[in-house]
């Protein structure tokens, strides 16, 4: 039998959510091995997300079923107020998993989403959401330019030759540097990136609506997106729910093709604001691309290397992973 009326009728109003929200997945199962660091790297990751960002927004994270130490800290960020919604799987239910309760559940209008290995630059958000909001049908923008497969962007060359308002462009835009920084980060040589530069190119869209006024020099966006870090209209990211995905990674360039096949505008910022830092902190160290002289590998270097004993080892890696993790 109820006693008295429930406190809360009496409450007139209620918080509203931002009108953006910075969504951001994190699986960090252990500290130790590829791990090791990847605590340290979430830290770095929110703390440069919320600095600077250049429009205001409520912070969700979904963490996938990662380790005590990992859940802890994104509590005690969420009790001391720098967290407003954080959701905590108790099973890893795979990045298309996360997806479909992030893009699905947001309370903003806009989600910009990051993986939990992004370095952010001031103003990341209020320049994506400048490019989400001046050009038309826009599916997706990014805020770093570097090369992205041609197959997921086909539509958007499309649109661009075909709008009065816009003009495109082809060339070396991105500077070597860039190009570089970002490829060493995920694991690329130097070498092998100079023929990859020097063979492909890249695509620069101005446009210049009607609204714009006759002293508007348009807005210029590189042509490209990727799934890794993303600004969006909710609304559009629904049109693509759910996605069933076979294994926890690998597939998650299903979002940049499904946007590409819809006919949906995939753009970037036209300078570096977002950076990979992956499982380490030697991004922020210096350590890209400063390996030193090559030396001769030891013998148990080359023992470990040699393609029947590295494929056996990695199987008896992924069978203890699977019987922790799974």
């Amino acid at each position: 039998m109820r006693k008295g009326q429930n406190p809360a009728k009496f409450v007139k109003d209620v918080a509203k959510p931002e009108r953006i929200t910075a969504a951001m997945l994190t699986y960090i199962p252990f500290l130790s091995g590829f791990y090791e660091e990847t605590l340290d790297v979430l830290k770095v990751s929110l703390d440069s997300m919320r600095k600077d960002a250049g429009l205001p927004f409520d912070l969700l994270v979904f963490d996938n079923g990662s380790c005590p130490e990992a859940r802890d800290y994104l509590v005690q960020e969420k009790e001391e107020g720098r967290i407003q919604y954080l959701i905590l799987s108790e099973k890893n239910v795979g990045k298309g998993g996360a997806w479909n309760v992030i893009l699905a559940g947001a309370p903003g209008e806009i989600v910009a989403y990051a993986d939990s290995d992004v370095l952010f630059s001031p103003n990341w958000l209020a320049r994506s959401v400048e490019i989400l909001e001046t050009f038309p049908n826009v599916g997706m923008v990014t805020a770093r330019p570097f090369r992205t497969p041609p197959e997921f962007y086909s539509a958007t060359l499309d649109w661009a030759r075909d709008a009065d308002a816009a003009t495109l462009e082809d060339g070396q835009f991105i500077p070597w540097e860039t190009f570089l920084e970002f490829n060493l980060s995920l694991g690329q040589t130097e070498e092998e990136n100079v023929k990859v530069y020097a063979e492909t190119r890249d695509w620069k869209i101005t446009y210049l609506p009607e609204r714009s006024g006759a002293q508007s020099k348009g807005i210029t966006a590189m042509v490209g997106a990727s799934h890794w870090q993303f600004t969006a209209y909710k609304s559009t990211l629904q049109q693509f729910l759910p996605f069933d995905m076979s294994r926890p990674m690998g597939q998650v360039k299903l979002l940049d093709q499904r946007m590409n096949d819809a006919g949906l505008l995939r753009l970037m910022v036209s300078d570096p604001l977002a950076m990979n830092m992956s499982n380490t902190l030697g991004y922020l160290r210096g350590e890209l691309g400063k390996e030193g002289p090559k030396k001769k590998p030891s013998l148990s270097k080359r023992v470990l290397e040699f393609a029947p004993v590295k494929k056996g080892l990695l199987a008896v890696y992924n069978k203890i992973f699977n019987w922790y993790y799974s």
